[in-house]
């Protein structure tokens, strides 16, 4: 498999990592679109939001509980935004779930 995140996880290929426990690792984006930019990722390999298993569901929780420690270490107390793209026609440019944090300014309720 040839998957970069998956080689990020493992140490392999160097990144800014804000955050990581058993389950999920969180790194700055290489081009952020706000001050603030961090995936969230799985540590398991999971392609898409599409290819999540019912055993692996519990990662989604775990992805949104590191959010919350991640926010509050970056000092996001005003809030920020969340962003899974799922498929290439959603943006999806890596094969491995992933979540954009996107905060640091206000943003308005548009997504687009």
């Amino acid at each position: 498999m040839d998957c970069i995140f998956c080689e990020i996880i493992k140490g392999n290929i160097p990144s800014t990592k804000v955050y990581e426990d058993e389950f999920v690792t969180a790194f700055n984006d290489l081009n952020p679109q706000m001050p603030v930019h961090v995936l969230i990722v799985p540590k398991k390999h999971i392609a898409s939001a599409n290819d999540i298993a019912e055993e692996d569901a519990f990662l989604v929780g775990k992805v949104f509980l590191a959010a919350q420690k991640i926010a509050e270490k970056l000092g996001l107390d005003n809030g920020y935004r969340i962003i899974n793209n799922c498929g290439e026609a959603a943006g999806q440019t890596v094969k491995h779930l992933h979540f954009h944090m996107l905060g640091g300014k206000t943003m308005g309720e548009k997504i687009i």
